[in-house]
């Protein structure tokens, strides 16, 4: 019998730092993955009906929509369609994320490995975001076929883009949480998503509306979303951009925080 001590052939574990970089990149690949699989239903098919929304809204309001702007109609409808396209979106890949993966039982794939929640929560975001960005640089060049779109402010462009995806983001991470059967996830979409964004300003002007309607809009945070990214493009906003910033900014916080909670502490999902 050998004296000599047995090797050991196993690799020491892999220390994991204050970000588990490996974990999160493997989470938004597989987000990534997901909408890329099936980029005809997720990316081709939004711009589509965005394109068909710009046909039809331009031939039935003509160039009634921006009045006392300076601009065309077809200039003002562009982006706030655009802008309306990518929030749906950013909504969705979330919450169709997660409520399939429990309905199909395979939510531990998201709960088992080492990430942190807001690992998680960031990870679902950057492949909403991602799958955002696809459909903006594809809808605004679809859209650049029919109307020449201005770029007043790229920043303001960026700056209301970004923090308008968050803020859908986030609503689309709570609402997968929350949700145990589709059922759930469309009184979600149905009665809450959907008539705030088309009641958001996306096919008319503020001032189009009376004044009690203008300041019921006001509520509406979607409305700032689409007021300060289509002042991006044409230099025009119907309220302080300011104002806009820092409602959207105080909203993705609390809703972040919101989520984070939620996937701490495994609401609805490990209990």
């Amino acid at each position: 019998m050998s004296n000599h001590p047995v090797e050991n052939t196993f690799p020491e574990p892999r220390q994991i730092g204050r970000c588990n970089w490996v974990g999160l990149f493997t989470l938004v690949e597989k987000e990534v993955g997901r909408f890329m699989n099936v980029y005809m239903q997720t990316l081709i098919a939004p711009v589509v009906t965005l394109v068909l929304f710009f046909a039809v809204f331009t031939l039935s309001f003509k160039q009634h929509i921006a009045e006392g702007i300076g601009i065309s109609g077809m200039q003002f409808l562009a982006p706030g369609l655009l802008m309306m396209t990518m929030i749906q979106n950013a909504f969705s890949n979330p919450s169709s994320s997660l409520i399939i993966a429990k309905v199909q039982g395979n939510i531990v794939d998201i709960l088992m490995p080492p990430l942190a929640p807001w690992e998680v929560l960031s990870g679902l975001m950057i492949g909403a975001l991602l799958r955002c960005l696809v459909i903006g640089v594809l809808g605004y060049g679809a859209i650049s076929l029919f109307v020449t779109i201005p770029v007043h402010s790229l920043s303001t462009v960026l700056i209301f883009g970004v923090l308008g995806n968050v803020l859908l983001a986030t609503i689309g991470v709570i609402a997968g949480l929350w949700a145990d059967k589709f059922d759930h996830m469309a009184t979600v979409t149905n009665f809450i998503i959907t008539p705030l964004t088309f009641l958001s300003g996306t096919f008319y002007a503020l001032s189009a509306l009376p004044e009690t309607w203008q300041k019921i809009a006001l509520f509406n945070p979607f409305f700032y979303m689409i007021d300060g990214f289509r002042a991006g493009f044409i230099g025009h906003a119907e309220t302080p951009l300011w104002t806009g910033f820092f409602v959207l900014l105080g909203l993705c916080t609390v809703l972040m925080g919101a989520a984070w909670w939620m996937l701490r502490t495994g609401y609805k999902t490990k209990y």
